[in-house]
């Protein structure tokens, strides 16, 4: 008779323990999982908090292999930028070429001043010979930005730059970071793929991959426009109703 008492009694007490076991395992499951959700959201948050804001206006390189468009950062490279965007302004690209394509490292625009097959205009040239002081700054060279071309100086950037086509850790801090490509991946995955050929330290493609021509636009201006053609519909579909119903009356 105790013996079976005191064996009831343990398979009573065995579900309570079982319990307070899988409760005390849910609470440290669910420690576990804040703390993991917590590490996210402030990597996450990090993350967003470095990459810089593009401003409104958009550049287009028309190349024999398809269109590359790219925004800049002028709170990261303001003086960068404006050179940059007055280059493309005054068309001295045109005509320039991508004189180097690493695959899975960089695609470099060449100097206007001698890359280009068309001569170029005295103001054209003037801006051209600018050299431009070097705004390194944290932002990391990941594939599609672009990073200022230069010599040893590291004041001595003047037009050629590149397009980064994978992460390049090791130029970090060291090269300027003024934009990035905002369309147009599929045109460097196809320049990735051109034959190329070895002359010293630089991957160079065999035939020539020329900017035919290039423009820019300001995508706030494109918004509006867009807006003043929906509400301009909208308008017209209004004063059509209008007239249907004065019709009716």
């Amino acid at each position: 008779m105790k013996v079976w008492e005191l064996t009831n009694a343990s398979l009573d007490q065995a579900p309570r323990r079982l319990k307070r076991e899988s409760k005390t395992r849910r609470k440290e499951d669910m420690k576990i999982l804040w703390w993991v959700s917590l590490v996210f959201v402030i990597t996450n948050v990090g993350a967003l908090a470095e990459e810089p804001q593009l401003s409104s206006p958009r550049v287009v390189f028309q190349t024999n292999h398809g269109d590359i468009e790219f925004g800049f950062y002028p709170s990261v490279a303001p003086k960068t930028v404006d050179h940059i965007f007055k280059l493309v302004r005054l068309g001295c690209y045109n005509t320039n070429h991508f004189f180097r394509v690493d695959r899975g490292f960089v695609a470099q625009v060449a100097d206007v001043a001698s890359g280009r097959s068309a001569p170029m205009n005295e103001k054209q040239r003037r801006e051209a010979e600018k050299t431009i002081v070097g705004e390194f700054s944290d932002v990391k060279h990941v594939r599609g930005i672009l990073s200022m071309g230069r010599y040893s100086d590291p004041d001595s950037a003047q037009s050629s730059f590149s397009i980064l086509l994978g992460d390049a850790p090791h130029l970090d801090g060291q090269y300027a970071i003024f934009g990035k490509v905002t369309k147009g991946d599929e045109t460097l995955r196809k320049l990735e793929e051109l034959p190329t050929h070895r002359e010293g330290i630089f991957v160079m493609p065999v035939e020539r991959i020329t900017i035919l021509s290039s423009y820019y636009y300001d995508t706030e201006l494109e918004s509006c426009k867009q807006e003043r053609g929906i509400l301009k519909q909208r308008l017209a579909a209004s004063a059509v109703e209008i007239e249907r119903q004065v019709r009716c009356l």
